[in-house]
């Protein structure tokens, strides 16, 4: 069967793992440490996706650089502290990945989370061999900024159209768009359906296998 992309480019947290609430958990700790007001989870889930400076940036315009990096250092220190709770794969991901690549798709990762973070996360849940590059937010722009996708296109010599990204936030969904890639929006992550809506994805899934009824 003729396969409509070539290359399936994959978010990471709330789309593969169902990190939220370690990440949540994470960050209001670490912004109690600075004396800052700590956010409501909802708010904190909004900005799930970002990279990091950027995430903590949105939830504190008003902050300086130092600021940033003494939230975001905290941050890090609370993550890989016990990071247990952000290798919980995603009910059929494993299964799903391993059969797609075995089919012959190139797969690729491109998150919010910082190299060092993917990196646990890969070796943890066993998938590092299935992707064929990752790009993580520490390395390039952050989303919805499409630099990410177009240095993964051009490792891989391929054009937008032969690719598609699959994601759970506005974030994923917008640089995409960007980049005139076609998305996939996941409804089980760190955005619901109304916010993922607006952004205009071009398709919807409840799970992460009906991945192989699209692709």
């Amino acid at each position: 069967m003729l396969k409509k992309y070539d290359l399936i480019i994959f978010d990471w947290d709330g789309t593969i793992i169902d990190s939220q609430a370690h990440i949540i958990n994470c960050m209001q700790n670490a912004i109690a440490d600075t004396s800052l007001p700590v956010p409501q989870p909802d708010e904190i889930r909004h900005i799930i996706g970002l990279s990091l400076p950027r995430a903590i940036e949105t939830l504190f315009p008003d902050i300086d650089a130092g600021q940033v990096e003494q939230v975001a250092a905290s941050y890090r220190d609370h993550f890989f502290a016990d990071s247990t709770q952000a290798s919980e794969l995603f009910h059929g991901a494993a299964e799903v990945i391993q059969d797609l690549h075995a089919q012959g798709y190139y797969l690729a990762v491109a998150t919010g989370k910082g190299r060092r973070g993917l990196d646990i996360a890969l070796e943890k849940t066993g998938l590092q061999p299935y992707f064929h590059i990752t790009r993580c937010a520490d390395e390039t722009h952050s989303k919805p900024d499409p630099l990410m996708l177009e240095e993964i296109l051009t490792d891989l010599d391929l054009d937008s159209s032969r690719a598609v990204m699959v994601g759970d936030t506005s974030y994923d969904m917008d640089m995409a768009h960007n980049i005139k890639m076609d998305s996939i929006a996941v409804t089980y992550g760190m955005h619901d359906h109304q916010v993922l809506q607006d952004s205009h994805p071009t398709h919807f899934i409840d799970s992460i296998e009906q991945i192989t009824q699209i692709v």
